[in-house]
């Protein structure tokens, strides 16, 4: 018997052919999963990226509860028609703050991964209340009730301190401070804006949902969607790819 026909052996015994594949998937996996055990972490840091401020949280949580996952994905695959489409390509640090991660896994309407600052905040409050007024074609239901809904703060501490038990190195003052920041934040003349600015230097704080002296859940969902994207300085990428 030849070399070349040794494979013979592998095709005319079950065992010895389940043996074969065993060892080899044995060796694959050593080699995939041992060095993850010598690292600290497997997502590289990026510059830009922070975590959620307790308004821009809230908002997350009030995304995860309407189902907007369910329809909207938030990654965008290294492909040229989504990078032409939607943007840059996801970097995984850009979730490193999100538990669970919001990517997805159908598309009824486009990747928000990049929707930060495309849209204004009124188009936003328009959009959510009724999508057909600014997207005729949109097939998406409105959600009128989270401009009327003022946002429900009580939890917001305890929201934190649960994302620090993730990770997440939020301060034990920006724990304490959670309420009172997510008020700050939906209004750039409220009185903790300042101390508000000091614990979130990057945080933009404003009125969110065309309501002045209320917090409301489109306030929140709104600053969410509006950070979506707008964290990492994508040129510096580009540039070193060779991109203009």
């Amino acid at each position: 018997m030849s070399l070349w026909n040794k494979h013979a052996i592998f095709e005319k015994n079950s065992i010895i052919l389940l043996i074969g594949v065993l060892l080899v998937i044995s060796i694959g996996g050593m080699v995939e999963i041992l060095p993850l055990f010598y690292m600290k972490s497997t997502i590289e840091k990026v510059d830009g990226v922070r975590p959620y401020t307790p308004l821009e949280l809230a908002g997350r949580d009030i995304y995860v509860r309407e189902g907007c996952y369910l329809c909207h994905s938030q990654m965008i695959r290294a492909l040229r028609d989504e990078v032409e489409r939607y943007g840059h390509y996801s970097l995984a640090a850009e979730s490193m703050y999100d538990h669970p991660f919001q990517w997805g896994s159908k598309r009824s309407g486009p990747d928000l991964a990049r929707v930060g600052n495309k849209y204004s905040d009124d188009w936003h409050r328009q959009h959510l209340s009724n999508p057909r007024s600014v997207v005729p074609a949109s097939i998406m239901p409105g959600y009128p009730w989270l401009a009327r809904t003022e946002l429900d703060a009580r939890n917001l501490k305890d929201n934190l301190r649960v994302m620090q038990i993730e990770g997440v190195p939020y301060t034990q003052d920006q724990i304490d401070n959670a309420s009172a920041d997510a008020r700050a934040q939906s209004s750039e003349d409220d009185p903790g804006s300042a101390a508000f600015a000091k614990r979130y230097p990057k945080a933009v704080a404003r009125n969110y949902g065309g309501q002045p002296g209320v917090t409301t859940e489109a306030d929140a969902l709104i600053a969410y969607l509006q950070l979506l994207g707008t964290s990492v300085d994508f040129k510096i990428y580009d540039e070193k790819a060779g991109i203009r």
